[in-house]
């Protein structure tokens, strides 16, 4: 595929991604207003919608039996959740989210946990409601998207993360914090658009248990640097501070 055709391509996934969070999330207005506009605040927030364009891609890669569109913003909505509850003060503590306000700042920190929370079942009815005339489908992309955010992967990583250098920042500890925050969620995008593309077992499990893995692990050996013991004055609460501190972002790939 030449560079024209992917880039057009690309940008048409890109609209397709977007239509869609418009059609599929809750309007700002919608009651309880406050708790809906946070929402769409976030899930509006810009972005290269990488999760629901890979989604799509893997989708259109092969005979789609069935509609992308709800299985991409689900892993949207379960995406901005986390870079929500990330932000927290709590966490990273981050003002700025993609060039403005983080959702607790532009809001409060009340209302950005509940609107985190409930991003979390909503992209979890898209799929049930989505998908409802073919409950195998169904099914599969459910538990796809439930083992990959869960204890072992997103949460799993953003655990291990929020540790900060109490654990040792040796590559394994990277590698499980890069994996589970961000490779994690790209393996999904195509394990997803490749179920809804009625692709086989293996083609399932060739595009997407390997790719992130193969192109993203690779980030650890070529970027980590020897974490020194921070001084105590330069500690702060967050892992975000410990790692900038030292050159060291693990979820760069996360913000897109």
């Amino acid at each position: 595929m030449d560079a024209s055709l992917f880039q057009s391509r690309h940008e048409a996934f890109i609209r397709q991604a977007e239509a869609s969070l418009r059609r599929l999330t809750p309007a700002a207005t919608a009651r309880p207003a406050r708790l809906h506009g946070a929402m769409r605040y976030s899930l509006e927030a810009g972005g290269k919608r990488l999760r629901p364009v890979l989604c799509l891609a893997s989708a259109a890669a092969f005979a789609p039996q069935a509609d992308a569109s709800h299985a991409a913003t689900a892993l949207e909505c379960i995406h901005t959740y986390s870079l929500i509850h990330d932000d927290l003060p709590c966490m990273d503590d981050s003002d700025l989210r993609r060039g403005r306000p983080s959702c607790h700042k532009a809001f409060d920190e009340a209302t950005a946990l509940l609107a985190g929370d409930a991003l979390q079942p909503l992209a979890f009815e898209l799929l049930a409601t989505g998908y409802a005339a073919n409950p195998a489908l169904a099914t599969a992309l459910v538990s796809e998207l439930a083992v990959t955010a869960g204890s072992t992967r997103l949460v799993g990583g953003q655990t291990e993360d929020m540790g900060g250098l109490a654990g040792g920042a040796t590559d394994d500890r990277l590698e499980f914090i890069l994996l589970g925050k961000t490779a994690a969620m790209l393996s999904a995008s195509f394990a997803m658009g490749a179920l809804v593309g009625a692709a086989s077992a293996a083609d399932v499990d060739h595009r997407a248990r390997s790719i992130a893995e193969r192109d993203h692990a690779p980030v650890i050996d070529e970027d980590a640097v020897p974490l020194a013991p921070l001084r105590s004055k330069e500690r702060r609460r967050g892992s975000e501070a410990e790692l900038a501190a030292h050159g060291q972002r693990v979820d760069e790939l996360g913000d897109e």
